[in-house]
This record gives structure tokens, C-alpha cells and sequence, in this order.
């Protein structure tokens, strides 16, 4: 059931916004690469694992420190197998720390108080890149007692604040050459090929003819020769900060499990009229007592009967025109003059998409 709605309005149409090209971009080769590996916590209070995998990790790590022990030596709950993420960032070098992320992998009940022994983060390729260790962080706790439990935030996940130190860096590779040119791509993170070609009209306009489009999500920009290799960075700085009018579709999103509705700048709709009206029907159930009317009758005895009332109440249905909407402030004032509720204003969004009155796409979550 639909219990709230946000109409969200995103500015007039035909008022564009200029957006600065680095908040609008990202240059390819420019990514971070996942760290994963399995660890093993320890200091729990008696509320981590109970599996054989934990025992046998343990005795795994104490053999290493020269005790030889077997899984079955070894009982509680102290310790827990957890899986270990991070992310190394493009430019991360030796030395640098990351933050980490710990989730548990057993049936753990919380890590509440937990020590990360180290564990290797490793990369797709089966390298080890970074080395975590440390004290998990769960922004929540949680307290029990032999009748009741008490928590807040989720236990079995935790985060260490710079808690991996990278052992090898992977540094992006973002500067491309062909034919002894070297160049640069700009990928779009909303494709669209208007907003495409205005980035690439901004650069040219600095450096003539160095950038085209390539499709609605790439602009690939040739670096001038004259720039030298300590010069790549200013020159990246200077075309990134020019400004440009970013286009968005006409799109209509909606979220029929929570009432969402969201409305883009350029959304129209033609000359239409809407009826909306509800129907409320109310019913009541209720116990009523049946008592004899005819005192000391022979076989007649106090009796409750059940009772059903039932009310049907139609509200009245306005039909209101609805003249062809140029801008979303248009549009939002005459969908709050029908006073529509979350659940009427989807139904009508979606009637107005059928009737070809809704110059949008509508996208429904």
C-alpha cells in the first residue's frame, strides 16, 4: 500500500544548468580495483562461530606460531571467518591505507569487540596487493539478557578506518596513442548524445579540432603536441573545468512500492482533461445481545448475534482540462490542483502515457 509521495520538480524547461565537464565525466582508465580475502576475527564474547571452519582457520594461524593443534582441541566462540573487501584507488601507491570492510561468513552472532588478525587482500589476477589488520568498527551495538535482546545497526558487518596498507600499487593508465598521437576519452556517466557534442564544442573552442564524439557516451580529446608529459595534468585541469548545459530526457520515473514519483525537466503534456474521484465503502462489524422479549419463555435463552454494516460513499468526480504543459512548474501545479493521492497520481501518469498525452518516457521501478 502506497503511503507517501514525493513529486520531485527539477527546474523550469528551456533554463538550462552548466555543469562543470569533471562533475559530468570520467576519464577511461581512471577505476578502482576490488581487494577481497578471508580472515579471521578473534576477541568475540562467545558470540562468534560455531563451525568447523573456524576452528580449522584458528588452527591454521596457531600452527604457524608453532603449535600443533587439531580443530577438535580447540572450542568457544571467540573467533569468526569473515570476508575481507576494500578497493585499491588508481592512483593508491606502496605504503597508502585503505579502508576495509569485514562480513561475516558463519553464524556468527555479532563481531562486536573483534580483532582482524591480517589477512592478504588480493586482486582478480590472484595478487596480493594490500595487507589488513585491525579493529572492526560497527557503528552499532547490541546488549541481551537471558529473556531479551536488545541491538542497534547490523552486527555481523563491520568497517576498519584505514585498516589495509597497500603492498603494490596498480596506477591507471588513462593516456592512449595511436599512429604516434596521443589521446584521452571522456565517457559520459549519463549518456546522451547532445550533451556529448556540447562537451566536445567546449574543448574544441579552447583547442581547435582536438575533440570529437565518438557515440552518446564517449568524447575522445587528443592531447596537442606541444604539451609535454609534466603539462598532461594542467591540460586535463583546463578542459575539465569549462562548463556545459547538460540535456536530460523527458522521463517520468515512478516507484509503485514506495509512491516515488520523480519528473524531469523537459516532461510535456498535451491538451487533456482528467476526471479522478474516489469511492469509499466502510464496513463495520459488530456483536449484538438477542434477549427474550417474553419473560420465563420456555427454550428461549440470551444469545449474541453478530452484525454487518455496511456504508458506500462516492465521491464526486471533477473533470478538469488540463491545457498543454510547457515546463515542469506547469505541469506540478496542475496535478496538485486535482489533489490527487500517491496511488491516483501513478494511475494517472499511467493513463496519460496510454493516451499518448504524455510527451515522456515513462519508466516504472
Amino acid at each position: 500500500m502506497i503511503v507517501a509521495s514525493a513529486l520531485s520538480v527539477l527546474g523550469a524547461a528551456g533554463v538550462g544548468r552548466c555543469e562543470r565537464i569533471k562533475d559530468i565525466v570520467e576519464i577511461q582508465g581512471v577505476r578502482s580495483n576490488p581487494l577481497t580475502g578471508i580472515g579471521l576475527v578473534v576477541g568475540l564474547a562467545g558470540t562468534g562461530d560455531k563451525t568447523l571452519l573456524s576452528r580449522q582457520m584458528l588452527t591454521n594461524v596457531l600452527r604457524d606460531a608453532g603449535l600443533v593443534l587439531s580443530p577438535s582441541d580447540l572450542t568457544g566462540g571467540n573467533v569468526a571467518v569473515v570476508m575481507v573487501s576494500a578497493e585499491l584507488g588508481p592512483f593508491d601507491r606502496e605504503g597508502m591505507r585503505l579502508d576495509v570492510d569485514v562480513s561475516s561468513l558463519g553464524d556468527a552472532e555479532t563481531l562486536q569487540g573483534a580483532m582482524l588478525l591480517p589477512t592478504p587482500l588480493r586482486g582478480l589476477d590472484g595478487q596480493v596487493y594490500a595487507v589488513a589488520q585491525g579493529g572492526v568498527s560497527l557503528g552499532g551495538w547490541s546488549a541481551s539478557g537471558s529473556q531479551a535482546t536488545l541491538s542497534k545497526n547490523h552486527q555481523t558487518v563491520g568497517r576498519i578506518p584505514d585498516g589495509a596498507i597497500v603492498e603494490r600499487s596498480e596506477l591507471a593508465t588513462f593516456i592512449e596513442q595511436a599512429a604516434g598521437l596521443r589521446y584521452l576519452t571522456l565517457t559520459l556517466r549519463n549518456s546522451d548524445f547532445t550533451t556529448a557534442q556540447r562537451i566536445s564544442d567546449a574543448i574544441n573552442k579552447l583547442h581547435s579540432g582536438i575533440s570529437i564524439v565518438l557515440d552518446a557516451g564517449a568524447v575522445r580529446v587528443g592531447i596537442p603536441p606541444e604539451v609535454t608529459a609534466a603539462g598532461i595534468v594542467p591540460f586535463i585541469d583546463e578542459i575539465t573545468l569549462r562548463d556545459v548545459v547538460v540535456d536530460m530526457p523527458a522521463t517520468v520515473v515512478i516507484n509503485e512500492r514506495t509512491g516515488t514519483i520523480v519528473v524531469g525537466e523537459n516532461v510535456g503534456i498535451s491538451s487533456v482533461a482528467i476526471a479522478q474521484g474516489s469511492l469509499v465503502v466502510k464496513v463495520k462489524e459488530s456483536a449484538e445481545v438477542s434477549q427474550p422479549t417474553t419473560p420465563f419463555t420456555e427454550g428461549a435463552s440470551t444469545a449474541v448475534v453478530p452484525d454487518t454494516s455496511l456504508d458506500v460513499e462516492e465521491q464526486a468526480a471533477y473533470l478538469i482540462p488540463m491545457e498543454k504543459a510547457v515546463t515542469v512548474s506547469e505541469l506540478a501545479k496542475a496535478l496538485n490542483a486535482i489533489g490527487a493521492s500517491p496511488r491516483d497520481l501513478i494511475a494517472i501518469f499511467n493513463a496519460l502515457k496510454r493516451a499518448g498525452a504524455l510527451q515522456a518516457k515513462l519508466i516504472l521501478m
